[in-house]
């Protein structure tokens, strides 16, 4: 069985495009991809799961498991980034630690939409309204990564500019990713609500061209995330076992929880990623614009190179021994 997830994981398109573009790196090749199809094909990524999440949610409501579930992701993106900073406190100084810990209590939508992936792969159903979650998972840590830096750090920041709650809170709620996912999920809700045939005309869109997409954006992601090799030597040991430990942890917590609230295991796997990822794109921008003092290098270096391709290498297949392990099913 163990070894049945794992090779179903790393021999899947997506998995393998990700190992091509880190080869491409080690062994020098010129693969490259120009710069505005990565931005382009992640809109698509957030656009299609947030469409396909509002879809289902409209049909199943907010009744049963669904607002307990996106409750506690959301109780989850608060807590992670509280514990985290208090482990990382011991051994960096305030602002590393602060921008490490939002970093690890939000999300990575491609490290949930490769989940998802893996779950058709294995032939287990998951609930769309999980894109709910997700939707709302990525904000809270901005918010709580800052509210560090104001409660324990010094009063007057000289690198920290005039930035005020007003432009903290804009980056949190407005930046990119949140603000197309969250729009895509109402969009799907309404069309779902009032217009089937809506929905009919963008399934091609949505559906057919989705796994292609993902194939081609984890081809880029693998190529990025050879070339954060290097900076993993700065981020030395303790980080890149931090980046290792802390996802394992998060996704103890996140099946535990949701033995608790009763979820499938499509949406229990789920609900681990959620909790087990790390932000790699939104998280790390509102860092590095509203807490200039933490060095780059240590937070995207973390997320994007080594918790990144452990989750969607072999974190998803452990992730789901435990959900077989300790979600019933049914």
């Amino acid at each position: 069985m163990e070894t049945s997830l794992v090779l179903q994981n790393l021999l899947s398109p997506p998995v393998l495009f990700f190992f091509l573009g880190v080869l491409a790196v080690l062994l020098g090749s010129d693969l490259e991809i120009p710069s505005p199809l990565p931005k382009l094909f992640s809109l698509y990524l957030l656009l299609a799961i947030g469409f396909k999440g509002g879809v289902e949610l409209a049909h199943s409501g907010l009744g049963g498991q669904v607002l307990p579930t996106i409750l506690a992701a959301v109780a989850m993106s608060l807590v992670v980034p509280l514990y985290s900073f208090l482990l990382l406190r011991t051994r960096l100084d305030l602002f590393n630690a602060a921008a490490i810990a939002a970093t690890y209590g939000s999300i990575s939508a491609v490290t949930f939409i490769t989940a998802q992936s893996f779950l058709g792969v294995v032939g287990l159903p998951f609930d769309g309204f999980m894109v709910a979650a997700l939707a709302l998972m990525e904000s809270p840590a901005i918010i709580i990564g800052l509210l560090l830096v104001k409660l324990a750090g010094p009063q007057k920041r000289p690198d920290s500019g005039a930035m005020g709650w007003g432009s903290v809170l804009r980056e949190a709620f407005l930046n990119s990713s949140v603000f197309l996912l969250v729009g895509s999920l109402v969009i799907g809700v309404l069309v779902a609500s009032f217009s089937s045939q809506g929905v009919e005309k963008m399934l091609p869109f949505t559906d057919k061209l989705f796994y292609g997409a993902l194939s081609f954006f984890l081809l880029d992601m693998g190529i990025v995330a050879a070339q954060r090799l290097g900076d993993l030597r700065r981020a030395g040991p303790l980080l890149i076992a931090f980046a290792v430990l802390m996802p394992v942890l998060n996704a103890l917590i996140g099946v535990t929880i949701a033995r608790g609230l009763g979820l499938n295991q499509g949406d229990a796997l789920l609900f681990m990623v959620l909790c087990a990822s790390a932000s790699y794109i939104a998280v790390p921008a509102a860092m590095r614009m509203t807490v200039p003092e933490a060095n780059p290098s240590l937070y995207i270096s973390t997320s994007l190179g080594v918790t990144f391709p452990f989750n969607i290498i072999v974190g998803i297949p452990i992730y789901m021994l435990l959900v077989k392990q300790l979600i019933p099913a049914g």
